[in-house]
């Protein structure tokens, strides 16, 4: 597709469609109720979730404090359709896909897609793993067509997403043919609105989506975190940029407002994290960077749901007008869904502040599956079953994700030393380095409802561990470098992240850190093979390709040589899984951590 007809797609479609909506007001306002209701239903960070997930990601504290399990496609559409009116608009706030189970994974994720169209998405934010497969693979998610290496689904033809993906901080890097994407706008305000966009650049995405709910038009914002960058693979967005949240909110809010919109809505893929153990509509967000957006975005806007941070939250803050606006968050694996109830003046056109109510509904597997979609998920379980069922492994006793004190896990460790041993030949690898991130479950003993018993790992249950396909890969780094990496690790230092990420090493590397110390001598010690580490000597360092394109702002990475490509992820997993049965629980000691 060219870039002329994407950006026309991008901009003309979302904006002037909404330009067109604009005509179904009513004609004669005087003979139209003051207010029109609006129910806004809102799901973030689902994550492919089709089956009830399981563990932590399963539960969830309920409004009466009680831990209760949750999620799982077929119960989410009972409470929606339980939760929905005539007044309903369906929406979300991003990570809709990626970092998903096999179910959804195996089939680049179309089965998720279709499942949020059966429920009625209307508008949903871009999240930073929408980007997991690169910008392209995005755009066929939304437009449609058969996946380019593995073609199509058991399901048929991919026809595209039916609702809108938005994403008003996405920008092309170096966008061509400005002025004739530009050109695509009509009416009055046409000239305002390409003055505003030439000011600002070429939006990759969909800036708002405008939905009309009982004759008023109601606009959505979509933000993604600005961050995106530093947690997908460089190689799919490499013709992009992501701007900075508040400025780019700000534009699409004049461009709605251009239009004729002033009931404005964020959905952005951004927010805080909360205390343990709260209720989903205690307002217990930490302010971080999703409060700095939330307040600071324009004024016209008058509520922020959020995502990002797998929280759930209801809070209110002040916008730069001092005036309330609510800011809320679901939690994440469909475990959560946010409810705002809202009156939109019809005369002005505007939400209605002191109208706006909110609710977060813990998504509760006590009623009834939805049939239809109980069916949709069995058939894709059928579909996936006999790559999922597949044994590949055994474990003693489980292997947790959950970090040590020194930012060790067992399962981390494990990885490590699963992608060192998928390395050394080839690549010549001497240790490997793993991101915690990447380590998205835990493997645990007891069999599941696939009767493999326990103890045996399938390879469903390894994908859910490594769900991202990302390629093992091998560069050189003098020890000097590889401390800088290691720096790299904690708070403090030039493009040093927002908090702390411990990586997981292999068994044969150790060093120590200090809490204490300043950042860039906070690492010291280090050992290959019990062998002090020399700043000058080089080594062969396994890591996979999001952290060797500096992922997790570890930029460090990107100053190596003699780059070595090898197998997937999830197949040096699975192969060392498969050598060494039955496998313990490796002990987190590879890391000295000292005040």
């Amino acid at each position: 597709m060219t870039s002329r007809s994407l950006l026309r797609l991008a901009l003309a479609g979302a904006l002037a469609s909404g330009a067109v909506l604009l005509a179904t007001l009513p004609a004669n306002a005087s003979k139209a109720p003051k207010t029109v209701p609006v129910r806004l239903l809102a799901l973030n960070d689902f994550h492919g979730n089709l089956e009830p997930p399981t563990g932590s990601a399963g539960r969830i504290v309920d409004e009466h404090g009680q831990t209760v399990e949750v999620g799982g496609a077929a119960y989410i559409a009972t409470h929606m359709k339980a939760l929905s009116d005539r007044n309903t608009i369906a929406v979300a706030q991003g990570d809709l896909i990626g970092a998903t189970p096999l179910i959804s994974a195996a089939y680049h994720d179309e089965p998720s897609i279709e499942f949020l169209d059966k429920l009625g998405l209307k508008v949903a934010a871009v999240g930073n793993h929408e980007f997991d497969e690169g910008y392209a693979e995005l755009r066929r998610i939304m437009d449609g067509g058969c996946h380019p290496v593995d073609g199509c689904s058991p399901a048929g033809k991919w026809k595209g997403a039916k609702f809108d993906y938005v994403g008003a901080n996405v920008l092309f890097k170096n966008p061509n043919e400005k002025t004739d994407a530009l050109a695509a706008f009509g009416g009055s305000n046409s000239r305002q609105v390409k003055q505003l966009l030439a000011d600002w650049g070429v939006p990759a995405l969909p800036p708002v989506s405008i939905k009309v709910m009982n004759g008023v038009p109601i606009g959505f914002i979509g933000l993604v975190t600005q961050t995106t960058p530093n947690i997908v693979t460089t190689e799919g967005i490499k013709d992009l940029k992501f701007v900075d949240e508040v400025k780019a909110a700000n534009v699409a809010s004049k461009l709605l407002k251009l239009l004729g919109v002033k009931a404005q809505v964020v959905l952005m893929h951004e927010g805080d994290q909360v205390a343990s153990g709260q209720s989903p509509d205690a307002c217990s967000a930490v302010p971080g960077a999703g409060n700095r957006i939330a307040t600071e975005v324009d004024a016209e806007i008058d509520l922020i749901l959020s995502g990002h941070s797998h929280q759930a939250y209801l809070c209110e803050v002040k916008d730069p007008a001092g005036n309330d606006r609510v800011y809320s968050q679901g939690g994440s694996n469909g475990r959560v869904i946010t409810q705002v109830d809202l009156k939109v003046n019809v005369k002005t056109k505007d939400i209605d502040r002191a109208s706006v109510v909110a609710d977060n509904h813990v998504v509760t597997r006590t009623v009834a599956a939805d049939p239809a979609i109980s069916k949709f998920v069995g058939f894709w379980q059928d579909e996936v079953s006999s790559v999922a069922n597949k044994a590949v492994g055994t474990i003693s006793s489980d292997i947790t994700n959950a970090a040590a004190p020194s930012g060790e896990s067992p399962l981390g460790n494990f990885i490590a030393d699963a992608q060192l041993a998928a390395t050394k030949t080839g690549g010549n690898a001497q240790i490997a380095l793993m991101n915690p991130g990447g380590v998205r479950a835990a493997l645990t003993h007891a069999g599941s409802p696939a009767k493999e018993g326990d103890g045996v790992v399938t390879y469903g249950e390894a994908f859910t561990v490594q769900p991202f396909n990302n390629l093992m890969q091998v560069v050189t780094l003098t020890g000097a470098q590889l401390k800088t990496v290691l720096e790299q690790q904690f708070t403090g230092g030039p493009n040093s992240q927002a908090f702390t990420k411990i990586l997981q090493p292999s068994a044969n590397f150790t060093y120590t850190y200090s809490r204490g110390a300043a950042w860039g001598s906070k690492i010291s010690d280090m050992k290959i093979d019990g062998v002090p580490v020399t700043d000058a000597q080089t080594i062969r360092v396994a890591a996979n390709n999001f952290l060797v394109g500096g992922g997790d702002a570890f930029l460090a990475f990107k100053d190596g040589t003699d780059l070595w490509s090898g197998p997937l992820d999830i197949d040096a997993f699975v192969d060392h899984l498969g050598k060494n049965n039955p496998i313990a629980p490796p002990a987190t000691n590879r890391i000295t951590v000292v005040d």
